[in-house]
């Protein structure tokens, strides 16, 4: 049958009967064995009959519409893999294998197009590149002769938009576009669900629809509120129920008689194109289209008026703390680093804390199980240092023990509770503390955390939705000038910068010159600087920290001047040194960052007296 008669047939079968898409692709592909974390598309090269399987199986439950292994086919998502320069060859094979699994049944191949993923750990992609890579999937699947375009599970409006532009300007007409909405009507961009259907159809989509975030009824809900006219083409592809994971797997729990008994809801709610989304297989698609056999979709429906209730108007949460970067303003500020302790006893802890506030420090913080050591939470220890003191707590927070999810939870708790400074942080491998067998998340890098940070300072997670508040955070990151490659750490220090960091902490400096030379490169920043000092204990301390620490350089003539002193005679040179190291960085910043030694605060005492004796002497 020539296309152009196909594709009317097309339209006559959505107008005049409920038609059947196929499954999920991805998570029945795990179902028969595929290890997750592989590249989906590639399978269309190295295992070609798996593909054509999958395809199969749905086409003989009952579905219409056959979406090809194309969704990630970017340039960008394979270049993981090392496959970008295999992106024709997987488009071609992929359409080629839907085709052929087709035959000469009735149906449709969609030419699949998810959104250009970024990983959290990753920089964003510019609007110019995103565009190429849009350009060059789009054009490669129409080459191979694809039906129509699906553009599916898109959460960011304008890059769907995008898409059908570009679409458009290649000649597609066949468009359907499905956005994964929250249960709420709303998209991570912000749009409700009507606004997003009628800006999609203003661009060119034919057929509109929701896919990949909902389950049956959280569907049902929010196509309740879609007005349906006349012309209006309507698709869902709902989720089997939320995923569980269970020995290693995830699994879901709608059962296809599920999806059968609920098929004339959805007709009720106006669709022309029902199939199914992940933990969707053949036999959900089945029991769908024995329901749906003779069932003809509505031509029109009004929307559902549902009254809302908001939790609160948008506020900011209290701003509890005053700003170091204020008071920087007035003073030279003493930041001390002092570490919450290993075990349940608070005492000694407590005891440091008052100490140092005496002595003139204007913030405590607190590091986040640094060195992979486990140690009482800082967000914990922050709230005791509250209880004793004025001190201000800067908290670490490293990317290495929580998910997004987690790491996310946390900081809007720190927020809710007026908590302000925070060092973003990567963090050291889990598997080098004191627990090796514990695993690293790193969901996040130390960039992509302050970028989260400046997301719930605008009012927003990670997901783009509305949080009905604001945090208030200052956001700090690490600089390393321990190193060789000096200018290859000031271009990573302005990319953080670049993200909305807006003080820097340095590692702890040992070299006079290298004190200078981080005022003449960091100084056109702009950007308030903490310079670390870390006091010396004795020579077997120097030796470790130099040799066995990641980021700590103490130059072999501090190190050699250490080797014949013992006792208290090496801890009265250590600080001496760390004293004369203070008077340095005082003479050409307003900020130190002092690190306490193996919880030795009466050294930090002893520092900060002497140092603050000095500036306003």
């Amino acid at each position: 049958m020539p296309w152009e008669k196909r594709m009317a047939t097309l339209i006559d079968r959505l107008n005049e009967s409920l038609l059947i898409g196929d499954g999920a692709l991805g998570t029945y592909l795990y179902s028969l064995g595929v290890p997750r974390n592989y590249c989906i598309e590639e399978l269309s090269l190295s295992q070609p009959y798996l593909i054509e399987k999958v395809h199969k199986d749905y086409i003989e439950a009952g579905a219409k519409i056959i979406r090809a292994n194309t969704a990630e086919a970017n340039a960008y998502h394979l270049s993981f893999f090392k496959l970008e320069k295999k992106l024709k060859e997987i488009v071609s094979s992929s359409i080629g294998l839907a085709k052929k699994a087709l035959g000469f049944k009735e149906g449709w191949i969609a030419g699949t197009i998810n959104p250009i993923w970024v990983r959290p750990a990753d920089p964003p992609i510019d609007l110019s590149t995103r565009r190429t890579l849009y350009e060059e999937q789009i054009s490669l699947l129409l080459e191979e002769g694809c039906d129509l375009l699906f553009f599916e599970t898109f959460t960011d409006l304008s890059d769907l938009l995008l898409g059908l532009e570009l679409a458009r300007n290649k000649g597609a007409q066949f468009l359907f576009a499905f956005v994964a909405s929250f249960e709420e009507g709303k998209l991570s961009s912000g749009q409700s669900l009507k606004e997003a259907f009628s800006k999609l159809r203003e661009a060119g989509a034919l057929l509109v629809g929701i896919n990949g975030a909902s389950g049956v009824q959280a569907s049902l809900h929010l196509l309740e509120e879609i007005e349906k006219k006349e012309t209006d083409l309507l698709g869902a592809y709902p989720n089997a129920g939320k995923p569980e994971f269970y020995e290693g797997k995830l699994t879901y729990s709608a059962s296809p008689s599920y999806f059968g008994q609920n098929v004339l809801k959805f007709v009720e709610e106006g669709l022309n194109l029902l199939g199914g989304d992940y933990g969707t297989e053949p036999v959900h698609v089945a029991a769908m289209a024995q329901a749906a056999v003779g069932v003809k979709p509505i031509k029109r429906k009004l929307a559902k008026i549902r009254l809302r209730y908001e939790v609160g108007e948008k506020e900011t949460l209290p701003q509890v703390e005053p700003s170091l970067l204020d008071r920087l303003n007035i003073k030279p500020v003493f930041m001390v680093e002092y570490d919450s302790p290993k075990t349940l006893s608070m005492g000694k802890f407590l005891e440091g804390v008052k100490a140092i506030e005496k002595a003139g420090a204007d913030a405590l913080t607190l590091a986040d199980n640094s060195l992979a050591i486990l140690r009482v939470s800082n967000f914990a220890a922050a709230i005791h240092v509250r209880r004793v003191s004025k001190l201000i707590p800067v908290l670490h927070v490293a990317c290495r023990d929580r998910n997004l999810l987690g790491l996310q939870s946390e900081l809007m708790g720190l927020g809710t509770l007026g908590f302000r400074h925070i060092l973003a942080l990567t963090g050291d491998p889990a598997k080098s503390g004191d627990h090796p067998g514990a695993t690293s998340v790193y969901d996040l890098n130390s960039v992509g955390l302050i970028r989260l940070l400046a997301g719930l300072n605008r009012g927003v997670n990670a997901a783009g939705k509305d949080l009905k508040g604001k945090t208030d955070f200052i956001i700090g990151c690490a600089f390393n000038p321990n190193t060789v490659q000096f200018d290859a750490q000031v271009r990573k220090l302005e990319a953080k910068l670049a993200a909305g960091a807006r003080f820097v902490m340095t590692q702890p400096v040992f070299d006079f010159e290298l004190i200078k030379k981080i005022f003449n490169y960091l100084k056109p920043l702009g950007v308030p600087v903490f310079v670390g000092i870390m006091p010396i204990l004795n020579y077997r301390n120097a030796e470790f920290l130099h040799n066995e620490v990641p980021g700590i350089s103490i130059p072999e003539k501090i190190r050699s001047r250490m080797k014949d002193l013992e006792g208290e005679k090496a801890t009265e040179a250590g600080v001496e040194f760390a004293r004369e190291l203070g008077e340095e960085i005082l003479s050409h910043f307003r900020a130190i960052y002092l690190i306490t030694p193996f919880l030795r605060y009466d050294i930090s005492v002893r520092l900060l007296e002497s140092l603050q004796s000095k500036k306003t002497a």
